[in-house]
């Protein structure tokens, strides 16, 4: 629910503007700042989880979450709507890293890369299944029923949540690090957000270029502080676990190479394709179908192969995924369009499925919560950054070329670009040890 909503509204901006008597230009902030609400709440959820108890939290926020929507859907202005917006996204980014903080407690550890797989799921097919299914509820029915459908999900999840989810109790002897809070949220809204404007037109370069000058500096001082600070807001002291910080690089350098392609791919269909939308969102859409088919092969897959032969190999196999779908033009049959797209799903669902197992099997639980928190904001931070650099490449490229519009050849030299980045990975992979992370699939 948190994932689709992030990209959802991208379908319905232009009708949404229409009934709201605002120019859709400035409709983009109904994304932009979901995103950068979800990027200033994301720190502080493993000291809220461990404060309060997980439980507690994941409930209130999804709570947050479900009457943030009913906001959305009853906004009669755009600035009822940015601020609705606001608050569905900061409840979003609780819901996330607390979440697999009590998947991390609860999961037993045999069982853990399993478990890990079905939950990278969403991260899969939200991203791809947003912009269609925007789009459906758009055509069919109106803008609001894209936040009216949270309200019974959000009800469902509450009461599964508080039926079988333990209630873990929290920690009243870790104080708030308020400085730490303060630089963290800086660094990442200014950098998820500069990041977001660069991708998407939505401030002057010179505003962009403050914003991550800005978002640099606050990183490098908090960096600063958190080797001073006894408990520090995001910890970075998981990074000393050896898996974990293998995993940790290799993976945040294989999002950069992957996270763009769905901005990618929706370029190529739209703008050098003439497909519509809708069209464009469900042949997109068909890269997550693979994701649920190889939830029944990763485990064997990784019991077979081990993480770092799975990781290092399937790193390399995405990269040449991306680079098949920088081959595709106006002739490419659009059975093999979907053939390529449900492979590189299904590729890509693997390597997230090794990667979610390996992250944390050898954390130890007292360092779930800020593993957890860790991860989530650098994810969040290393997707923005892959669309950013994407948007400026091909604004590159034209440049170069004088041209006004996006090319098939741009984009295709752009997806050969993150397909390499993709493949760097493995070197990063290859250093982990044969036996790493065995315990998990047993």
């Amino acid at each position: 629910m948190e994932l689709i909503d992030a990209t959802v509204v991208m379908t319905a901006l232009p009708q949404m503007g229409v009934e709201l008597g605002v120019p859709s230009v400035r409709m983009n902030l109904v994304v932009s700042l979901y995103l950068l609400a979800a990027a200033l709440a994301v720190p502080v959820s493993g000291w809220a989880a461990d404060r309060f108890g997980p439980r507690r939290l994941f409930v209130l926020a999804m709570v947050l979450f479900t009457l943030s929507s009913l906001a959305c859907a009853l906004a009669g202005s755009l600035l009822q709507l940015c601020l609705a917006r606001l608050c569905q996204g900061a409840a979003g980014a609780m819901m996330v890293p607390v979440g697999m903080m009590i998947l991390l407690r609860w999961s037993p550890r045999e069982d853990l890369l399993r478990n890990m797989s079905y939950l990278t799921i969403p991260p899969l097919i939200g991203p791809m299944l947003g912009p269609p299914l925007g789009g459906l509820m758009v055509t069919l029915l109106s803008w609001q029923w894209i936040f009216l459908v949270n309200l019974p999900i959000g009800v469902l999840g509450i009461y599964l949540v508080l039926r079988h989810i333990p209630d873990y109790p929290g920690a009243s002897d870790r104080p708030l690090d308020g400085r730490g809070l303060l630089l963290s949220s800086v660094a990442l809204g200014a950098l998820v957000f500069g990041f977001e404007a660069l991708g998407h037109g939505l401030l002057a370069r010179r505003w962009v270029a403050v914003l991550l000058v800005l978002g640099a500096l606050a990183a490098l001082l908090y960096v600063r502080h958190a080797r001073r600070c006894a408990q520090p807001l995001l910890d970075f002291s998981p990074l000393r676990v050896r898996s974990f910080a293998l995993s940790y690089w290799g993976g945040n350098l294989f999002r950069l190479g992957t996270a763009a392609q769905p901005f990618l791919m929706v370029l190529l269909f739209q703008l050098c394709f003439g497909l519509s939308p809708l069209q464009a969102g469900l042949l997109t859409f068909t890269g997550g179908v693979g994701a649920f088919v190889v939830k029944l092969l990763a485990v064997r897959i990784v019991r077979r192969l081990g993480f770092r032969r799975t990781l290092s190999l399937n790193a390399v196999m995405t990269g040449l995924s991306l680079l098949a779908c920088a081959r595709f033009d106006l002739d490419t049959p659009y059975w093999l369009v979907v053939l390529v797209l449900f492979c590189s799903g299904l590729i890509r669902s693997l390597q997230f499925s090794a990667m979610g197992g390996l992250t944390y099997a050898d954390v130890p639980a007292r360092l779930h919560s800020r593993a957890s928190s860790l991860s989530a904001a650098t994810v969040q931070l290393t997707m923005s950054v892959s669309v950013g650099i994407a948007a400026s490449l091909l604004g590159v490229l034209m440049s170069l070329k004088a041209e006004q519009q996006v090319g098939v050849g741009d984009i295709a030299t752009v997806m050969g670009v993150c397909a390499v980045v993709c493949m760097a990975s493995a070197l990063v992979f290859r250093h982990l040890a044969p036996e790493a992370g065995r315990d998990v699939y047993r």
